[in-house]
């Protein structure tokens, strides 16, 4: 489960370079992912078009499951995480900051 939930993280940055700069479609698919007011049939209605192999759909159902499992202060914390990585990466993009040198 926790290999699913690390190559479901590892894919998002493939499908668009920087979120909140122009990739609506990721923004929208990592805050449905987090709300746990979307149900699955909500969440599979909404990334359909991504999920297209049966095993795909499998994977997603446990990865939102993840979500509606955790607490609302849990879902806070994901929601600044993302929020820090968003802004870690425009910055590193703008060339203005990186945690290479």
């Amino acid at each position: 489960m926790k290999l699913v939930m690390v190559f479901l993280l590892a894919a998002i940055p493939a499908c668009c370079y920087a979120s909140g700069s122009g990739c609506n479609a990721m923004d929208d698919a990592i805050a449905q992912t987090v709300d746990p007011s979307v149900s699955l049939e909500e969440y599979h209605n909404m990334i359909k078009s991504y999920t297209t192999l049966p095993y795909d759909t499998h994977a997603v159902d446990k990865f939102k499951q993840c979500f509606l499992d955790q607490s609302e202060e849990t879902l806070a914390n994901v929601n600044v995480m993302v929020f820090v990585e968003t802004f870690v990466k425009a910055m590193e993009t703008l060339g203005q900051w990186s945690f290479t040198s």
